[in-house]
């Protein structure tokens, strides 16, 4: 590849990413990002990727902070600026990648919060009232799977009292099974593989189930939360109910067993208990 303008550079980038197969999510985040950042290198006159220094990058980020952004916020944007030298470095745009000096704002970072036994049970009755919001939220408090990955399920990865995704097998309680097997019957006319659906048809979107998820918490009251606790509330309970990490790790996705790990020493900090949370 040769070298040209940065804002080719970033769109020669997101196509890259969409050939790996990223959420479209993710995607959009990327983009955002990096417009951002070239924004800021055309402020100061930097249109040729190969002058943009650890300064730069530094500068752009300190710029961040004092516009209001938090520390979390440039810190992944941070993140997106890594990858995309990344990219370049690996296309032989560049020698070396300037974005590895420049080190992360530092901040303290949530906890993951873990539902308790009554807004846990809160969720899944207000859940019963649709059978597609009622499937959603049982593969999710289930199964742990990513909202990605729920987004990207098609009919024919459930198989038998399983699920097929991203290359593991992931099994299904009775309960899972009933919810989407009388979803299913309910489900929307349509020829789209994807199994979860809109009205129209149309596969339901990673925006769409956030949606979904953030009306049942408000119904029940449930504050502070999002759809990724659901994931944290069924590693939790898995793992005080006597799984071992390395099956829950392999069910989840983790990469690296460290991943589940940390939800032990959750455990331990905030004294949560299988008497506090209750069987389920």
């Amino acid at each position: 590849m040769e070298p040209t303008n940065t804002r080719s550079l970033i769109n020669t980038f997101i196509t890259s990413l969409e050939g790996a197969g990223k959420s479209r999510h993710t995607i959009i985040a990327y983009k955002k990002d990096m417009e951002q950042f070239v924004g800021h290198l055309a402020s100061v006159e930097k249109n040729d990727i190969r002058e943009v220094k650890k300064e730069d990058i530094e500068a752009f980020i300190a710029k961040l902070l004092h516009d209001g952004y938090t520390k979390k916020s440039a810190s992944r944007k941070l993140n997106s600026i890594r990858t995309f030298f990344r990219f370049l470095k690996t296309e032989s745009l560049l020698q070396v990648n300037p974005s590895l000096e420049v080190s992360h704002p530092k901040y303290t970072q949530a906890p993951p919060r873990i539902l308790s036994k009554l807004e846990y049970r809160a969720l899944r009755d207000v859940a019963k009232e649709d059978p597609r919001t009622y499937a959603i939220v049982e593969i999710l408090l289930q199964t742990g799977l990513r909202i990605g990955e729920l987004a990207r399920i098609k009919l024919d990865d459930v198989v038998n009292d399983s699920l097929r995704v991203g290359g593991r097998d992931i099994p299904l309680n009775q309960a899972v099974s009933k919810a989407i097997s009388d979803y299913i019957k309910a489900r929307y006319d349509s020829n789209d593989p994807h199994l979860f659906v809109t009205k129209s048809g149309k596969p339901l979107l990673v925006r769409n189930i956030r949606s979904i998820i953030a009306r049942c918490f408000r119904e029940v009251g449930i504050e502070n939360a999002k759809v990724q606790d659901l994931r944290n509330t069924f590693i939790a309970y898995q793992l005080m109910n006597g799984a071992s990490i390395s099956y829950i790790s392999k069910i989840v996705g983790h990469k690296r067993l460290s991943s589940t790990e940390k939800y032990l020493e959750l455990i331990k900090e905030q004294g949560t208990s299988r008497e506090k949370l209750g069987e389920l």
